[in-house]
């Protein structure tokens, strides 16, 4: 087949052409979207394994602040956009058999380097913050693997293939953070380190292997490593960093960059801060709800059950990423752009009905815990319609730009809104979360207004 000749050692295509249904080799097309989705799971798992850990920091003996673990927290979202900068390029240089797998690779790093630091409470600040900069190298790898993907699928499957693609590697969010309360429990990795006694205010203290939730995903990535660089293949795509970076003359480049930091930026950022966001109001972390530690704590509010954040984080990024998935087929069905304009105004409702819930009323245990559940049911909802929103701008852009462009603009939105993380941390910590969950209702708005009258309306200039 054509499409399917190789050459320079047999890794680059020649003649592809995923547009000629007659010529187009779909099982190749599907084997590199399993193999790099696999791979783009465990790089999120890589990502968001500081937001697994971090909250329980103190509980394993470290005595950060309250905005020391904010910023700790923050880092891998700052580094993954700046990553993102990087690996947006890389598809055109390196192909994806070579990308693929160096990512893989270089996964192991900052996930190794958790799993040693977590079993002691000795590593300076710094040390942290490094491990969790390295951990934004998992982000950075979806700018590079999405563009190489979407290379492979006519643009007729490309909402489905990149819906199903992102999605199951958004998976990744949710697997670390559900999985690793599981992991902690049991003793498999003891012979790489003795057990740790996590200390939580108002619950007994008990014995747990926090190195578990690193190490466990190190063969997964050596396994996928072998995997891409065994199996895949590359298409090449003629585009130096100049022609690559032609995609700034583009007004919807940017307008596109807005709607995805709504989506993703939104996602991401949750993702990170869920955990600590939900134990500084309502859990351990609230002072004026728990004091003391370990079995001398005091709940200062009769009755008041405090929630354990890694038995709720999950489920957001859970959410988002299965709306991601279900909702991209109806993408590829309806056109990107109503479903964005959806996302938008879910996103406006179910922001402003959480903010309430981001000042607990403290009178009473009955009265926390009915806030407790609207913060717990607005944020599920915002998971939804960021996940809704993640399926649908990427329908949007292989259809608004042309192949080579949109590789590069999936890359360049995605590395923005990777900053999501990064931007919560430092506004929660400095305006405060209603403050900044109030300008989420801002940005959303002016999201909708955009999508209305330049995607979504009959008659828009660039309907996708």
């Amino acid at each position: 087949m054509s499409s399917t000749t190789s050459s320079r050692s047999g890794e680059w295509l020649e003649s592809w052409d995923p547009e000629d249904e007659a010529s187009w080799d779909s099982k190749l097309a599907w084997r590199t979207l399993w193999i790099t989705t696999f791979c783009l799971l465990l790089a999120f798992v890589a990502w968001f394994l500081p937001s697994a850990i971090i909250p329980k920091l103190n509980a394993l003996g470290y005595s950060f602040s309250d905005s020391q673990l904010y910023w700790m927290a923050a880092m891998p979202g700052l580094s993954a956009g700046l990553f993102r900068l990087v690996w947006m390029t890389l598809p055109p240089i390196l192909g994806t058999r070579k990308m693929v797998t160096l990512t893989s690779l270089l996964l192991i790093a900052s996930t190794l380097g958790w799993g040693v630091r977590v079993q002691s409470p000795t590593a300076p600040y710094w040390e942290l913050m490094v491990l969790a900069l390295l951990a934004g190298i998992g982000g950075g790898a979806f700018s590079g693997f999405m563009p190489s993907t979407s290379y492979f699928f006519p643009r007729s499957k490309q909402g489905t293939a990149l819906g199903l693609q992102a999605g199951l590697g958004n998976f990744g969010v949710s697997l670390v953070q559900l999985l690793t309360p599981y992991l902690i429990a049991v003793s498999f990795f003891a012979f790489l380190g003795g057990s740790q006694e996590l200390t939580v205010a108002g619950k007994p203290s008990k014995e747990v292997w926090y190195q578990n939730a690193a190490f466990v995903w190190i063969p997964l990535m050596v396994i996928g490593a072998v995997l891409a660089w065994t199996m895949l293949k590359s298409v090449p795509v003629k585009a130096n960093l100049r022609q690559q970076f032609d995609i700034f003359n583009n007004t919807d480049t940017w307008l596109m960059t807005l709607l995805y930091i709504m989506t993703f930026g939104t996602f991401s950022g949750l993702a990170a801060q869920f955990g600590l966001l939900m134990s500084n109001l309502y859990g351990s972390g609230n002072d004026d709800i728990v004091s003391g530690a370990g079995a001398t704590a005091t709940l200062l509010i009769d009755g008041y059950a405090v929630p354990d954040p890694v038995k709720f984080v999950f489920l957001g990024p859970l959410i988002g990423a299965a709306a991601r998935i279900g909702f991209a087929p109806l993408t590829d069905r309806m056109g990107g752009a109503i479903w964005t304009l959806i996302s938008g105004i879910g996103l406006i409702a179910s922001i402003a009905y959480t903010i309430p819930a981001l000042t607990p009323d403290l009178s009473s245990a009955a009265s926390l815990e009915s806030d407790f559940d609207q913060f717990l049911w607005g944020m599920l909802a915002i998971f939804l319609f960021a996940g809704i929103g993640n399926a649908s701008t990427f329908k949007q852009m292989p259809m608004i730009f042309e192949r080579r462009q949109a590789g590069g603009v999936i890359g360049w939105t995605a590395a923005i809104a990777a900053f999501g993380p990064f931007f919560f941390g430092v506004g929660i910590t400095t305006i405060g979360a209603t403050a900044f969950f109030t300008i989420g209702i801002a940005w959303a708005a002016m999201c909708v207004v955009i999508t209305w009258f330049r995607y979504a309306r009959k008659g828009a200039p660039r309907p996708g």
